[in-house]
């Protein structure tokens, strides 16, 4: 991998290894606001691009490619937050990805998933499908969920983390889309959205380290 880009608070509690969505890579804003914020809560990340974000292609890696990628981003975590438990996950497909290698063959050293808007299935075809290797995951895994995630049908998801058990925590975030994004008339910002999630992120992960 190329140099992923880490913040690392004093003291930090744990580690998170953070991949980005297929439209957006490590330094979006959106990715750069929530390890902001996690860093304020004792929570190092280290973000990573997939290779098809370094050569600006626009067409994500083959599953195979973004597992290698997720794998490569794991040993430099580990390498570079030394002693810190570590979680792994991220942003919609790179949350997908991470997952997949995980059930393929467990990431070493890692404690849990976290997903940042799990992308279900293509807006519009609600299914589970892309949740069928999630049964394979013998790991905790928290579910970060809108209510207006075109990605994800939040009755579908509610399914999901009922069929995993004990192993899935599902966070709903009210009035949220996939990216995030709230309605001026919801009478939130999008940046107390991602308090919210950064403070159940790092509430989650702490409670595991």
């Amino acid at each position: 991998m190329s140099a992923g880009l880490l913040e690392a608070p004093p003291g930090a509690r744990a580690g998170y290894v953070f991949a980005h969505g297929a439209g957006a890579g490590m330094k979006h804003s959106f990715m750069q606001a929530l390890a902001t914020a996690l860093a304020g809560r004792g929570i190092a990340s280290l973000r990573f691009d997939f290779p098809f974000m370094e050569q600006g292609s626009k067409r994500p890696d083959p599953p195979a490619v973004a597992h290698a990628a997720v794998r490569a981003a794991v040993a430099e975590a580990a390498s570079r937050l030394l002693g810190l438990p570590l979680f792994a996950g991220g942003k919609s497909f790179g949350g997908r990805m991470t997952s997949q290698a995980q059930a393929l063959q467990p990431l070493p050293g890692v404690r849990g998933l976290v997903f940042v808007g799990f992308p279900l299935h293509p807006a519009g075809k609600p299914s589970v499908e892309r949740a069928k290797h999630l049964a394979d995951v013998q790991l905790p895994m928290l579910f970060l969920q809108g209510t207006r995630d075109a990605l994800a049908e939040l009755e579908l998801v509610r399914g999901v983390a009922q069929q995993l058990g004990e192993r899935a925590t599902l966070h709903i975030v009210d009035g949220a889309d996939h990216a995030f994004h709230v309605l001026a008339r919801s009478g939130r910002t999008d940046a107390q959205v991602i308090d919210e999630l950064a403070d159940t992120m790092a509430a989650w992960m702490s409670s595991r380290a």
